[in-house]
């Protein structure tokens, strides 16, 4: 299945998604695609095979998954590697629109012999550098390297905590990019700032979490137990229409 992406007056609100029913609850507040990965709480990493197919049953918008075998740094080891080079191959075999993946060199270079065999692999589908991007030692040189490698999109903050700090940065690569490639602020986004990060940059997309926290369902407590009933994370359908409604009323 290949998910249908609509703009929102000339913009695409991406929405982080960690689970099916995340990825379900930003549909339904009228997101024009997701970022699917598991376990937000570590910055994210690529989701179950299972995780996988059902969130493309049950999505028409567009489904991008994020492959990130660990959190931490992006350098990699050759297992690492071999087991993210599997997950874009069941991605595409999914149906998944996309995929969003990042390698660095230790000295905080683009790795450009891993990442193009990803980007070689993931064809016919959509190429996206995530955050790996933020610790990068030379934001210029990096994105000519990802445009190079055929990348179709970079998420970033602007190599800082939230977009709204790394406006500046945002807008230059955006306009270094000069369209050939996708620049997405994300970090931090929200209803209060969506608005103000688009007008100071011009970008033509944007990533938001819209997450909320959800309390455990449990009843028992154990006091000699330390852990296992911690508040979960998940996307909120009401931010989500926030969102949109924000964008829309642009017009």
């Amino acid at each position: 299945m290949i998910g249908k992406e609509k703009e929102i007056v000339g913009v695409k609100l991406e929405i982080c998604a960690n689970s099916p029913y995340s990825a379900v609850q930003a549909q339904l507040g009228g997101a024009s695609r997701v970022e699917f990965c598991q376990n937000l709480e570590n910055g994210g990493i690529t989701p179950s095979y299972g995780q996988i197919k059902r969130a493309r049953q049950l999505l028409q918008i567009g489904m991008h998954v994020l492959i990130r075998p660990r959190g931490g740094d992006f350098v990699y080891t050759d297992d690492e590697f071999e087991e993210m080079k599997m997950d874009i191959s069941f991605c595409k075999e999914a149906g998944c629109d996309g995929v969003v993946i990042g390698i660095l060199c230790k000295d905080g270079r683009v790795d450009l012999k891993r990442n193009a065999s990803l980007v070689e692999l993931a064809k016919p589908m959509t190429v996206v550098f995530h955050r790996a991007f933020d610790r990068t030692n030379n934001p210029a040189e990096a994105l000519e390297d990802i445009i190079g490698l055929g990348f179709n999109r970079i998420l970033t903050s602007g190599l800082r905590n939230t977009a709204v700090e790394g406006v500046q940065l945002l807008k230059e690569l955006i306009m270094q990019a000069d369209g050939r490639i996708e620049i997405m602020p994300g970090a931090g986004v929200n209803a209060g700032n969506i608005l103000d990060i688009l007008a100071h940059t011009n970008a033509t997309a944007i990533h938001s979490s819209a997450k909320i926290s959800i309390d455990s369902q449990m009843t028992f407590e154990s006091d000699a137990l330390a852990g296992m009933n911690e508040p979960t994370l998940q996307t909120s359908r009401a931010l989500v229409a926030e969102l949109k409604d924000l964008l829309e009323s642009r017009k």
